[in-house]
């Protein structure tokens, strides 16, 4: 989730029974919820090192131990200044003019649940989480929320905002907050559930054949999967995975995203639409209008697949799509793309933004050497 919506959740426990702690429970509680994306320092090292240490280590059980340990100590370390420095020793929070300073042990024990509510709101989101690292550095995800919920943004900004003079009221909303985040996570794991359910509708005759057995049903998607991508048959194809993504506008729209083994299809759907559900039928054949992403993997796509760049990228990207071209010099660009986070296929050989992390560039010389290798460019 975005640091607006962890800092509202942070103010909302604060004004729980977790309050009643002691003074410096607040401040403890607003760092520690943030603490976990301290790992943005890696955006010095340029974007490969941002996406080989973003939500990992920060947001695994060391993280949440370590970092809830900081950010006592900080908050331990910031009263004690500022009552030397203002006499104001024993002065409680606004809502507890009389409570006592909280101590050491309970501030870490606040700060530890700060941050692993940081983990756990992050770990629904589509973009998914490194929680098992350092010990494992597989991604793991529910597919349920995006990035930024706007519904929980409001969710979150009213109960604070609303009835701020009673210290009861401000109790009692905080409980009702909690109460309507739990509906708006249940809302959208019921959707997710539905989305995925409308995939053979969505896709009718074409869709193909599992490339596999089944996959076991796990309590988490997880990834990268240890097979690389390999090219199918000559003229055949197979399913190797559907999920369905979140949308920002509402818990109704999703994306399909369906991975063949050599390309994928994407369509947005809401799933209160008749049409899919069938309940009406008007003749038309949905899977006409799927947007479909080539992923052709070459030997020498594979070559490029194998530097270091493109290490981490494939590392990190769920969907990684493959595309090459070559140029009139023979040298071929490689483009690495998360569909995840694209609107539809773009020429290989179009410029893409510095700033774009969700795309990674190689160009391959005719010999087969690597001229250059790029996040963003």
């Amino acid at each position: 989730m975005d640091n607006l919506t962890h800092t509202l959740f942070a103010a909302t426990l604060a004004r729980t029974p977790l309050a009643h702690a002691g003074r410096g429970t607040t401040a403890a509680l607003l760092l520690a919820s943030n603490a976990p994306d301290i790992d943005i320092v890696a955006t010095a090292g340029g974007a490969v090192s941002y996406l080989k240490w973003h939500r990992a280590f920060t947001h695994g059980p060391i993280g949440i131990v370590g970092l809830g340990v900081a950010t006592a100590g900080l908050v331990w370390a910031g009263r004690r200044l500022w009552d030397r420095r203002n006499g104001a020793a024993g002065r409680g929070a606004p809502d507890a003019p009389n409570a006592p300073d909280a101590s050491f042990g309970m501030l870490v024990a606040v700060s530890i649940i700060g941050v692993l509510f940081h983990v756990l709101m992050d770990l629904p989101t589509s973009y998914g989480s490194r929680i098992l690292s350092p010990f494992d550095w597989h991604w793991y995800a529910w597919d349920w929320m995006p990035i930024v919920d706007i519904y929980l943004l409001i969710i979150l900004g009213s109960g604070l905002f609303i009835s701020r003079a009673s210290a009861d009221a401000r109790r009692r909303n905080a409980t009702i907050v909690l109460v309507m985040m739990a509906a708006n996570y249940g809302v959208r794991a019921v959707g997710h559930r539905q989305a995925l359910a409308l995939v053979p509708r969505i896709f009718g005759p074409t869709l193909p054949a599992p490339c596999g057995p089944d996959a076991p049903q796990t309590l988490l998607d997880w990834w990268p999967r240890p097979a690389s991508p390999a090219a199918p048959a000559m003229g055949t194809r197979c399913l190797v995975e559907a999920a369905a993504l979140p949308s920002f506008s509402s818990p109704f729209s999703w994306r399909i995203v369906a991975q063949f083994s050599n390309a994928y299809e994407l369509r947005d759907i809401d799933i209160l639409d008749a049409r899919l559900r069938g309940v009406e039928d008007d003749g038309d054949a949905p899977w006409r209008t799927n947007v479909r992403y080539p992923n052709v993997w070459t030997p020498t796509v594979r070559t490029a697949a194998s530097t270091p760049t493109a290490q981490v990228f494939l590392g990190f990207s769920r969907f990684p799509a493959a595309r090459s071209a070559e140029d009139a010099q023979h040298v071929t660009t490689v483009r690495f793309t998360d569909v995840r986070f694209v609107a539809g296929p773009a020429p290989v050989n179009q410029p893409i933004r510095r700033d774009n992390l969700f795309t990674a560039s190689v160009h391959v010389s005719p010999d087969g050497r690597v001229l250059d290798e790029a996040i963003g460019r």
